[in-house]
């Protein structure tokens, strides 16, 4: 695994959004480019619809 993340992404993200698939896409996507979870996943509803987010972070790689 690089120790950078690809296409120039940084190496913490927070994932933002509506809680629908295009969410979960996201979040799978990340993760199958390497990053990992960081913390627990947070929720709120904004009056029309349910909005989550999910940290995610870039592992150190070992030296």
């Amino acid at each position: 695994m690089s120790s950078t993340p690809p296409d120039g992404l940084p190496r913490y993200r927070l994932l933002t959004g509506k809680d629908d698939a295009t969410f979960c896409h996201r979040v799978s996507e990340a993760l199958a480019q390497g990053y990992v979870l960081y913390g627990s996943p947070a929720a709120t509803f904004n009056g029309e619809h349910v909005v989550v987010a999910q940290a995610i972070l870039w592992p150190e790689v070992e030296r």
